[in-house]
């Protein structure tokens, strides 16, 4: 049976997001019918949404940080501990048998592009489970979810289950909703992929929600040489709150050099620098500040075209090894509970940076976003 329902859709490269009723298909065996409750809003979505990243078609349905309660089952589901009305965070889809996801690391899936851009359901014969009144097919199931929307037919994939122990009330969703993505990147890079020990020297460029997230990631693992990077003061200024022991602002004569910042800090360098930025200038700047044997993580977004000047000796020397993180290599069914876990006991407090905004003011949300006035925007769809 199908189902008509409001969504965001993006009706060509550069367009608009336009809210409008779409209708749903029915749900093929592996799939999930969500109710969103909230929904993040993601840089990536707005790379898509500008054709700055592939996309199978258009129009389309974007939204990878949706969190909301199970409506419907398909029939062949393969978690046996999904039921009706069970709370849910919905984070990327992966192919779950390549080399890197039998190893636990989703987020390195050889298929990611194709299964969370470029395909719309896992059964790529399958038409799209979203189409216009007119019968137009959508792009749908954008990282397995296509979460801008108030209902959505989800791959099972992308489902993780929230703990009914925790006692959360939809309500109190809103702050969790980017779990699957924003925070999952940032905490989860220091967690799985870097692994600090507690007297690790860390640098963190830039203050969004995966920079935030970083932070609290480190301060959680006990983390406590913590330099963060950003241009704007409010922003530093609430990393300090949240744990940074040194913040350096690049607008500042003093720390123009920022290099030279770090290693006021760190006179040898940093063991581990987090790029969140995706801005060249600032990679190449942010090199001289890695120490010999450090790791550098690059889980920014960039432009194609971005070009970053390394000394081929310090890396043939193992001096410094530069990574592209994506999805911080993780398995949302083990980082996504344990981020929620830690949020609950107070060592994550990810609310600090959101905003919730009604779902029909997705333009304002993004207008204070691109000003600073908001770190990390949330639609809630109950306004609908």
């Amino acid at each position: 049976m199908s189902i008509t329902t409001k969504a965001y859709v993006v009706e060509e490269k550069g367009g608009p997001f336009v809210l409008k009723d779409v209708i749903l298909d029915h749900l093929e065996p592996d799939e999930v019918l969500i109710e969103m409750k909230f929904t993040g809003l993601c840089h990536t979505d707005l790379l898509v949404q500008a054709g700055l990243m592939p996309i199978g078609s258009f129009p389309a349905v974007l939204g990878h940080e949706g969190c909301g309660v199970i409506r419907a089952l398909g029939a062949s589901v393969s978690n046996k501990s999904l039921a009706l009305n069970d709370q849910v965070f919905l984070s990327f889809r992966t192919c779950t048998a390549c080399a890197p996801c039998l190893a636990g690391q989703g987020g390195a899936c050889t298929q990611s592009q194709a299964l969370s851009f470029l395909r719309t359901r896992l059964d790529a014969s399958k038409p799209s489970p979203i189409s216009l009144g007119d019968g137009t097919p959508v792009h749908g199931q954008f990282f397995g979810q296509s979460s801008l929307a108030r209902m959505a037919v989800v791959s099972e994939r992308s489902v993780v289950k929230c703990d009914a122990s925790l006692g959360f009330g939809d309500d109190e969703l809103g702050p969790l909703a980017p779990m699957g993505c924003g925070y999952l990147t940032g905490a989860g890079t220091v967690v799985n992929v870097l692994k600090p020990r507690r007297d690790s020297s860390m640098v963190i460029l830039g203050v969004g929600a995966v920079g935030i997230a970083a932070l609290l990631g480190a301060r959680a693992l006990g983390v406590t040489n913590i330099v963060v990077v950003d241009i704007v003061a409010a922003k530093l200024e609430l990393a300090g709150q949240l744990g940074a022991k040194y913040v350096v602002n690049t607008l500042r004569e003093e720390d123009g050099d920022l290099g030279a910042a770090v290693r006021r800090y760190f006179p040898a360098g940093a063991d581990f620098i987090i790029d969140t930025t995706g801005v060249g200038r600032v990679l190449q700047a942010a090199l001289g500040a890695l120490g010999v044997g450090g790791t550098f993580a690059l889980v920014g977004a960039m432009p194609p075209d971005t070009e970053l000047r390394v000394n081929a000796l310090d890396i043939l020397t193992g001096c410094k090894k530069i990574i592209g993180v994506i999805e911080a290599w993780s398995d949302p069914q083990q980082i996504v509970p344990l981020l929620v876990q830690w949020y609950k006991e107070g060592k994550f407090p990810i609310d600090r940076i959101v905003k919730i905004y009604p779902a029909t003011e997705l333009d304002r949300a993004l207008e204070d976003l691109k000003a600073g006035k908001v770190i990390k925007p949330v639609l809630s769809w109950d306004s609908l």
